[in-house]
C-alpha cells in the first residue's frame, strides 16, 4: 500500500448543454459521459493512473451502478476496500462556461462497519472529510506512524475542524472560506494555528493561494488553458487533489511547489475533457500540459 484515499463514492452522469429542460420541455445534449465520482473517490484514480496503484475506502452498493464502480476501480488499478450501503449514490453534472451544475442522490447510511486496513507500508493518507468515523480512525493512526496526511477541505462538515488537528497537507476550496467567514488570508492562518504544515486555497482560474515549508505564502498560477479549450471544470480539484499525493509518493523528499506545479499540470489536462475519466492524466498528458501553456511561477 504507497497512497489510501477514503470518500465517497458517486456515479457521475455529465451532460454537455446549453439548455436545462423544465416542465414538458425535451432537449437533446450534445455529448455525454459516465464515470466514477466522488472528491478523494477521483483523486484515488488519478493516483493510481499516475502510480499504477492506490487503495480506496469507500461505499459500494450491491446493485448495477455499484458493479460498474468496481470494474471501474479494477480497470485502474484501485484497490477497493467497499464499506457497505443499500443503493448507489448518484451525481448529475451540468457543466457550462467554466462552471458546472450538480444534483446529487447519496446514500451514506453504513450497513457495516469501515474496514480496518494494515498501514504498516503506507506513504500517504488523503481524505475528503466523508465517512467521517473512518476518516478520523485513520488520520490518528497515520499521524501517529508518521505518515502524510493530506485533506480536500471542499466544504464545512461536522468534522472537519477535529479532523485538521490531524492533517499536514490541507487544500480548501474558496467555499470553505465563505461557510466560515475568512478571507483567503484568514483561511491560511487558520489552517496554521491547526498545526497543518501545507495549506492552500484553490480560486479556479485565479489558481491557489498557499503557504509552503517554511510558511511563506504565495500565489501558485493556473496554465492559461485558452476558454475555448475548456470543456468541464468539474473533478479539476479532485484530480489536483491526487495528482499532489501521486508527485509526494513517487518523490516524497521533493519541494511542495514541485508536487503542487506537477498537479496544476494535471487539473490543466482534465478541464478539457468531458467527465472525470477521460479526464484522468498520463505522465505524459501532465508534461504536454506543462508545455503547451507555459506560466512563471
Amino acid at each position: 500500500m504507497s497512497a489510501l484515499f477514503i470518500g465517497h463514492t458517486y456515479i457521475d452522469v455529465t451532460m454537455a448543454t446549453d439548455y436545462m429542460p423544465v416542465g414538458d420541455d425535451k432537449s437533446v445534449a450534445r455529448d455525454y459521459a459516465v464515470s466514477f465520482g466522488g472528491n478523494a473517490v477521483s483523486a484515488a484514480f488519478a493516483c493510481a493512473r499516475l502510480t499504477g496503484k492506490a487503495d480506496l475506502i469507500a461505499p459500494v452498493a450491491d446493485d448495477w451502478l455499484g458493479h460498474m464502480f468496481t470494474h471501474m476501480a479494477a480497470t485502474y488499478r484501485v484497490r477497493l476496500h467497499p464499506r457497505k450501503v443499500k443503493r448507489s449514490s448518484l451525481s448529475f453534472i451540468l457543466p457550462k462556461d467554466g462552471k458546472r451544475a450538480i444534483l446529487r442522490a447519496r446514500d451514506d447510511t453504513y450497513l457495516e462497519d469501515f474496514p480496518r486496513l494494515d498501514v504498516s507500508n503506507l506513504k500517504a493518507l488523503h481524505l475528503d472529510g466523508h465517512m467521517a468515523d473512518a476518516a478520523i480512525h485513520y488520520a490518528k493512526l497515520a499521524r501517529a506512524k508518521g505518515v502524510l496526511t493530506s485533506l480536500d477541505g471542499g466544504g464545512l462538515r461536522a468534522n472537519t475542524e477535529e479532523l485538521l488537528g490531524y492533517i499536514d497537507v490541507a487544500v480548501v476550496a474558496e467555499r470553505l472560506c465563505e461557510q466560515m467567514n475568512l478571507s483567503e488570508e484568514g483561511m491560511l492562518d487558520y489552517l496554521k494555528s491547526r498545526g497543518c504544515k501545507i495549506g492552500g486555497v484553490t480560486s479556479g482560474e485565479k489558481g491557489m493561494l498557499w503557504y509552503d515549508e517554511t510558511g511563506a505564502v504565495q500565489r501558485l498560477k493556473s496554465l492559461p488553458v485558452p476558454p475555448e479549450k475548456v470543456i468541464d471544470t468539474s473533478g479539476a480539484g479532485d484530480i489536483f487533489h491526487g495528482a499532489y499525493v501521486a508527485s509526494y509518493v513517487e518523490r516524497p523528499n521533493a519541494p511542495w511547489v514541485d508536487h503542487f506545479r506537477f498537479a496544476r499540470a494535471a487539473s490543466a489536462h482534465k478541464i478539457q475533457h468531458l467527465g472525470n475519466e477521460a479526464g484522468l492524466p498520463t505522465q505524459a498528458d501532465i508534461e504536454k500540459a506543462q508545455a503547451d501553456y507555459p506560466v512563471a511561477g
